[in-house]
């Protein structure tokens, strides 16, 4: 398990069940009935649906349900205060909260938040692009579950983690696992029979991809590992936080 940082926690405000500002135009895929019904059923079938057709499963049971040896890996790793950006059902907030971490889920969807305090976690919803309580004060964040795609922009994504960050703060973030993945594109949550949801931005990055990403954007390649068939990589923000 890593050394925990010294900083201090940022604090956590109450759960909300608005955000602070209008989300962005794509985020409300994300609370397309298909999501939400799925969420609360604590099952699939769930997809991401590209513009040619082509169907990423989402692994809704696995979200729903308690952290496994993979999860439990990346929780091992985190250190200090913990922001889980797109925290989804919240997991990972609850096994952190049940811990006695301190640690703050952020997910666009009204229904992720709902199901994150039903287990005990702590919620805000919002975009991770919103104002956020802590920022520049949290010494680990985590993109899971390919949240790195999170906007459809990774190197928009990573300089505003750097920004939510302490300088050399820690990142946790999930990659393809497939090494040569690196897409923008364009999807549509849906299930099996559903009409799918509004389009948004996304995209899916293998490891070598962020890695070449995350340099470019001043991060620093820490750690890199697989368990269970998931791909992980943990990077260091750069010491001074950039523009984004």
């Amino acid at each position: 398990m890593s050394r925990a940082r010294t900083t201090a926690a940022p604090p956590l405000r109450p759960q909300r069940t608005t955000p602070a500002r209008p989300l962005p135009a794509a985020d409300p895929a994300w609370s397309a009935d298909p999501y939400a019904d799925a969420l609360h059923a604590g099952r699939g079938p769930l997809f991401l649906r590209r513009a040619d057709g082509w169907l990423l499963p989402l692994e809704v049971e696995r979200w729903c349900a308690e952290p496994d040896p993979a999860d439990l890996e990346v929780l091992g790793r985190c250190e200090g205060a913990v922001l889980d950006v797109g925290c989804g059902p919240g997991r990972l907030v609850a096994a952190l909260g049940a811990q006695g971490r301190r640690a703050l889920g952020v997910d666009v969807s009204e229904a992720a938040v709902a199901h994150t305090v039903r287990r005990g976690g702590r919620a805000l919803r919002a975009s991770v692009f919103d104002p956020l309580p802590g920022t520049g004060r949290w010494d680990t964040a985590l993109l899971m579950d390919g949240n790195i795609g999170i906007g459809g922009d990774p190197a928009a994504l990573l300089h505003r983690m750097a920004r939510v960050l302490t300088a050399g703060g820690l990142l946790l973030a999930e990659t393809a696992p497939y090494p040569d993945v690196d897409e923008r594109v364009t999807v549509r949550v849906t299930g099996l029979h559903d009409t799918p949801g509004a389009p948004f931005p996304w995209a899916r990055l293998g490891t070598p991809a962020l890695l070449r990403r995350a340099r470019a954007c001043g991060w620093r390649a820490a750690d890199r590992w697989s368990t269970d068939g998931r791909t992980f990589v943990a990077l260091r923000a750069p010491a001074t936080a950039t523009a984004g």
